[in-house]
């Protein structure tokens, strides 16, 4: 098929483009060009936001499915719908997880458990989204809907609220203290951006699965604190966990409201039998563990890539700091 992706150059959605050229479907990938596109894609540089601009650059595109990695907002999906309506067989909208009611009444979640998610408004948005697209769904503009839950490519270490580059890493490797929200027994499901690549392409033109929703995530799930045991096995040092509650953390860190209270503090375990019954050879081949030793070593193949992000650094110890004197 011939496949657009709205993105292509981000964590997952890199991944998304490689594994849909090796399969032999044809790749063009529509971006701001603030990166850079690997040659093997055809490229289309527009603001997808900007719907005139948007529509001239689309007007000659061959397409039969769009996967749309960068709406955020109901009015963009407007402004996909009003471009793109009449010309498609399929539309994959990139949704989130985090869309799930917080905290979840039942474990596994399935695409069955309730949307609503109280504390992040990028979760309400996406939900938002989603609603819209359900109206439009139809003949003339055929919607599937994928949620991933926090999905990882070789360039992210993951952190529950301190940013996914190397700054995490670089303290762990230097004894300096890491910060785990609650006490850090919370599960958590982590998925290698090429599984979740590999259980997405399985969508990519079938009409089974038009109208209707996905996740996909790994099956294995762990412990913020084994998580973190991992990353320091992979690093070859153990981390120094200062285990903070939530609640503080969100008491003197606003965004961690949505990143902690809305996502990463709850349990989140999810039953994959949908997107395996549709895609019956799909499985996530990557354990935690051989993830993130590929993240490492990436990090490892090039010193420059070990970049610490000041700001983040700094609020760690911020945080640390602030809790010691509250508990005195």
């Amino acid at each position: 098929m011939e496949v657009l992706l709205i993105g292509g150059t981000g964590n997952v959605s890199s991944s998304v483009a490689e594994e849909l050229a090796r399969l032999g479907h044809g790749v063009t990938l529509l971006t701001t060009g603030r990166r850079p596109v690997p040659k093997e894609f055809r490229h289309i540089q527009a603001d997808r936001h900007d719907e005139k601009a948007l529509a001239a650059a689309l007007k000659d595109c061959r397409m039969e499915a769009v996967i749309d990695f960068a709406a955020f907002k109901p009015e963009q999906c407007v402004t996909a719908w009003r471009v793109l309506r009449g010309r498609l067989r399929q539309f994959i909208f990139i949704s989130t997880a985090a869309v799930y009611e917080k905290p979840p009444k039942e474990l596994p979640i399935t695409e069955q458990t309730p949307l609503g998610n109280p504390y992040w408004d990028y979760a309400r948005q996406k939900a938002d989204c989603e609603n819209y697209f359900g109206k439009v769904h139809g003949p003339e503009f055929p919607v599937t809907i994928v949620r991933p839950s926090h999905t990882f490519g070789p360039s992210w270490i993951p952190s529950p609220m301190s940013g996914s580059d190397y700054t995490v890493a670089a303290r762990i490797l230097a004894g300096r203290p890491i910060i785990v929200h609650g006490d850090g027994q919370s599960l958590w499901t982590l998925t290698a951006s090429s599984d979740f690549a590999a259980g997405l392409v399985c969508l990519v033109g079938n009409e089974k699965a038009l109208g209707e929703a996905f996740h996909i995530t790994q099956d294995q799930v762990l412990t913020w604190n084994a998580i973190y045991h991992e990353i320091g096995l992979a690093l070859g040092r153990e981390p120094r966990i200062v285990h903070i509650p939530t609640e503080f953390l969100a008491e003197v860190h606003p965004p961690a409201i949505g990143r902690l209270i809305g996502d990463k503090a709850n349990d989140a375990v999810f039953d994959n039998a949908k997107i395996k019954r549709f895609a019956p050879d799909f499985e996530c081949r990557k354990s935690f563990r051989a993830a993130i030793r590929e993240s490492v070593a990436w990090y490892n193949e090039d010193e420059s890539r070990k970049r610490i992000d000041p700001e983040r650094d700094n609020l760690i110890d911020s945080l640390i700091e602030q809790w010691g004197k509250e508990r005195g």
